[in-house]
């Protein structure tokens, strides 16, 4: 039998970008709920326990609620909100980290998906803290420069709008209480003694994403060599050669793409580790789908663009 596919809150911009890599797939079925129904709660437990796999696309208390509706023991929950990315009851779904990252969602009944700007700090520390490159109580510092997409259905009717703020058409730096919603997912996933300082940053294109870590005293040449090492061979996250392919990074070269490319730049003496992905492609939705398909066993970039 297919698999039972359940996305609840389908019609946010994580939920629509899964339905998008899952519709057209002929192994598995997609439960889909009645449009006026789909904030009906009894309508949505039935579904919930109905599922093999249920997407949970949804503000972060909405989340939790919806877990507390699956009384199914066999229903399995990736959680694209903030509300579990911490939790050690739940498994982190980044199987590029380690073989037990990737074991552990296998065998998984609550995966929480990463985040955009997380994914992107992460991908390039964890490997460097694993291995000693850069002790755990390095002062890390981090931007992130983001397509407006990325703040979901107001930031892109904010940004297409035609009477738009004309300051849109520049970047625009937020999150200036340096306590921004990802903070504890980076520090606690990478094992760090203290958050990073972190600014992300919206520009004025659809989606793209380019997180970029600052290593001040750290050899490039070590960096680079541990990060290509520890990615060889994965589908989904690969690392460019030493410099990258052109002396520039535009933020959009990965839009629609699933998949990670770091980029490491710099001497013997400073480093800046960039990570170049969509934001809700690997960012967001794509991640979703290829830990679905690890919990089902499916090779990971089934339906997804490499």
């Amino acid at each position: 039998m297919k698999p039972k596919v359940y996305i609840d809150g389908k019609e946010g911009t994580t939920g629509l970008q899964i339905y998008e890599r899952l519709g057209g797939r002929d192994d598995l079925e997609l439960l889909l709920i009645d449009e006026d129904k789909r904030k009906d709660t009894e309508e949505r437990r039935r579904f919930l326990n109905a599922a093999d796999i249920v997407f949970l696309c949804l503000p972060d208390a909405a989340a939790k609620e919806a877990v507390g509706l699956i009384e199914n023991k066999n229903t399995r929950v990736i959680d694209a909100s903030t509300a579990h990315r911490t939790d050690p009851d739940w498994d982190y779904g980044f199987a590029e980290l380690s073989k037990a990252h990737r074991a552990a969602i296998q065998g998984s009944k609550r995966v929480a998906n990463p985040g955009c700007h997380a994914s992107g700090f992460i991908s390039s520390v964890y490997p460097l803290v694993a291995q000693d490159i850069v002790p755990a109580d390095f002062a890390f510092t981090c931007s992130s420069l983001t397509g407006y997409s990325g703040g979901g259905k107001k930031m892109i009717a904010e940004y297409e709008d035609e009477n738009r703020d004309p300051r849109h058409d520049s970047e625009r730096i937020y999150g200036l209480n340096l306590k921004h919603k990802h903070l504890p997912e980076m520090e606690y996933v990478c094992g760090l003694m203290q958050p990073p300082v972190f600014v992300p940053i919206v520009g004025d294109f659809y989606k793209g994403m380019a997180t970029t870590v600052m290593l001040p005293g750290v050899d490039a040449h070590r960096v680079y060599e541990a990060l290509a090492k520890h990615y060889e061979g994965q589908k989904l996250v690969t690392v460019a050669p030493f410099g990258g392919e052109e002396p520039v990074i535009y933020a959009n070269t990965l839009a629609g793409h699933d998949s990670l490319r770091l980029i490491v730049c710099g001497h013997g003496e400073q480093a800046i580790v960039t990570a170049l992905f969509d934001n809700l492609g690997k960012g967001a939705s794509g991640a979703a789908v290829q830990n679905m398909n690890i919990m089902l066993g499916l090779d990971e970039a089934t339906g997804l663009t490499v």
